[in-house]
């Protein structure tokens, strides 16, 4: 078997792409009207701006998509429809220009490259942000992708286009945080209480960590099968994550951590306990005013009509 090479023929523009909330907010609610229910996916544009390696994705709106489920070579995207939809965009921001795609994926296509292409006629170096809609795992909904040329040893084939996986990451200016925090406020339950919420987000965490764990141990044992080819940059990073582990083999730090971790916990306990106690109180201060103002109402005496005399 020939030994596969893959170079990129330019140096990576492409460092990390930032997704604002509103563009999440704006797929999902695409979704939901268009492909609700359904193995469909979505598309559309992102509109944003690029500087220094980064991707700046403020902005989005849907385009008209459609694909045979049986024949991925056959699909339709209304180039028509994004054009005239960007000249109605670039009136209101004109810093804001196509940066790539998105789709509800939830992964990767086989016709995901000809969708690539045909954005290229718009932006040189577009990006594609896959957003899965409906995560069944634990992190951030969004994977990005740029294309690069693959150029192999075997000079009888061809080069290809392949997709590069880029860091994703969600950020928001000070406008989109306050209206966040307003629609998280209408989501969160406030019966909850501060404890019960703690101990989810602790929960929720350590299963994100061990998701993370498992698809690293499944990346190695792939390696070392042979399955998948040694990618050192990746080992780097592993090799820079295990030297950051703290030592636990010293019995100091581990009563440190323990220290910690029971004084942040005892004092959520108590915090929870006060408000118990204190929302108990008001419920009898309450109770107890409410009696007064029954026992005043019973006291005033009763006017009594006078009849008219005769």
């Amino acid at each position: 078997m020939d030994v596969i090479k893959t170079q990129q023929i330019s140096a990576r523009p492409i460092e990390k792409v930032i997704v604002h909330p509103l563009v999440l907010l704006s797929i999902v609610d695409n979704y939901n009207r268009v492909a609700r229910d359904t193995r469909k996916r979505v598309i559309g544009v992102l509109l944003g701006s690029s500087s220094k390696g980064a991707v700046d994705v403020s902005n989005s709106y849907a385009v008209p998509f459609e694909e045979d489920e049986r024949d991925p070579s056959i699909w339709f995207v209304d180039h028509n429809y994004h054009e005239s939809m960007f000249s109605m965009f670039k009136r209101i921001n004109a810093k804001e220009h196509v940066v790539g795609w998105y789709s509800t994926g939830p992964k990767l296509r086989e016709n995901d490259l000809n969708v690539h292409a045909l954005f290229n006629d718009y932006v040189p170096n577009p990006v594609l942000v896959i957003i899965d809609v409906q995560p069944k795992e634990l992190g951030i909904p969004t994977k990005a992708y740029y294309a690069v040329e693959e150029v192999k040893e075997n000079a009888t084939q061809k080069s290809q286009k392949v997709f590069v996986h880029v860091p994703s990451e969600i950020a928001a200016h000070e406008v989109e945080e306050i209206g966040v925090e307003h629609l998280l406020r209408d989501v969160k339950d406030t019966t909850i209480s501060t404890l019960a919420t703690e101990v989810t987000s602790k929960l929720a965490a350590l299963k994100g960590l061990d998701a993370r764990l498992r698809e690293i141990r499944g990346y190695l044992d792939l390696v070392i099968d042979r399955k998948l080819p040694l990618n050192h940059e990746i080992l780097y990073h592993l090799q820079d994550v295990f030297n950051l582990l703290p030592n636990l083999n010293v019995n100091e730090l581990v009563k440190a951590f323990a220290v910690k971790t029971n004084d942040m916990m005892l004092v959520i306990y108590l915090s929870s306990l006060i408000r118990s106690v204190i929302a108990l109180h008001n419920l009898i201060s309450n109770k107890m005013l409410n009696k007064e103002h029954e026992k005043a109402e019973d006291a005033k005496p009763v006017a009594v009509p006078s009849s008219a005399g005769s």
